[in-house]
């Protein structure tokens, strides 16, 4: 399906990107990317365009002559420092989703694939596509939520007005891999932790108790699922998780026992440890073909090597809650 097709992938060097622009060069895509990171980060038998997306001619030129176009592109941040810069996610993410979709759609784009959020849910222990628009996100979310849930709403007034059905919406659990965010006031659990345990952090303090229970998700299963989503689920909302629950002191017990100088792990249960379980309901994945295949086990360790021999690269990747602006 995708061979010789030209492909567009907004945030083809991020942690999901790079996978998925991985995959469609092996199977004869001719591929375009559309970033603000390091151009170092991009495939190089890719298109490389380091642009601003939040401006409506740039999302225009990126999409035209585009069969495909994968929009992966979004601003990664920890609840807490979202929290503390809420208008530095939420206006960039808003208006490029809104920006790349109408681009898509006044360049006659054939297919597109919109990467939602497991924000978009309202705090409960298993998560089912059909549930979201029943309830609101969650406080901690909110940010995230809505404005994802403004771009699934846009696929549905497109579908409506247009007839455009061919948009796959994904929304991808807990994801991790090489290429994450590793900036330690800014990272999610796992590269947190990954990155504080190989820089020799001794005693390693984690907040909790270690029991709340995530989803996690390796960006190459998240990639592939991507693929099958664009090939089988146009016009359909698809979860994208490993529908397996892992505790926060798994992850920590994994990360430690691959550790030669293994630091003292102190849990402190006077912060908080976040919702006990959220899981994804990955059945109508699993219905189109879709199967995760890496261990967390395995996952954990990969990234672990990756981050041991790249330390000199994780830099490069663009922050917007450092640099805080945009071409």
């Amino acid at each position: 399906m995708f061979k010789n097709k030209k492909i567009l992938i907004t945030g083809g060097t991020g942690l999901i990107g790079i996978q998925l622009v991985n995959m469609l060069i092996e199977q004869g895509a001719r591929v375009s990317i559309a970033a603000l990171d390091d151009p170092s980060r991009a495939h190089p038998e890719a298109e490389f365009k380091q642009v601003n997306l939040m401006r409506f001619e740039n999302c225009i030129e990126a999409c035209t002559g585009m069969d495909m176009v994968f929009h992966l592109a979004g601003i990664k941040g920890s609840p807490a420092m979202t929290s503390k810069k809420p208008a530095s996610f939420f206006v960039p993410t808003i208006t490029f989703n809104t920006n790349m979709m109408e681009a898509a759609r006044q360049c006659s784009v054939r297919r597109y694939l919109f990467t939602s959020s497991i924000g978009v849910y309202s705090p409960a222990e298993v998560f089912f596509e059909d549930a979201v628009w029943k309830t609101f996100p969650s406080e901690n979310d909110k940010f995230a939520g809505w404005a994802k849930r403004m771009g699934e709403l846009q696929a549905d007034a497109y579908k409506i007005e247009y007839n455009w059905d061919k948009i796959a919406i994904v929304r991808p659990a807990n994801v991790y891999g090489p290429y994450d965010n590793f900036d330690p006031n800014n990272a999610m659990v796992i590269p947190s932790l990954i990155k504080r345990a190989l820089d020799g952090e001794n005693p390693l303090v984690v907040w909790g108790d270690g029991s709340a229970i995530r989803d996690f998700i390796h960006a190459k299963d998240v990639a592939k699922g991507m693929l099958v989503a664009m090939e089988n689920a146009t016009g359909q909302v698809i979860n994208l998780g490993s529908g397996t629950g892992v505790s926060i002191k798994d992850i920590v017990e994994i990360i430690v026992n691959n550790i030669k100088d293994k630091p003292e792990v102190i849990w402190d249960t006077s912060k908080p440890s976040g919702d006990r379980k959220r899981l994804m309901d990955i059945s109508r994945a699993n219905s189109i073909g879709f199967k995760p295949a890496i261990s967390i086990e395995a996952g954990i360790k990969e990234v672990m090597s990756w981050y041991w021999e790249n330390k000199n690269i994780v830099d490069k990747r663009y922050n917007v809650f450092v640099e805080n602006k945009f071409f």
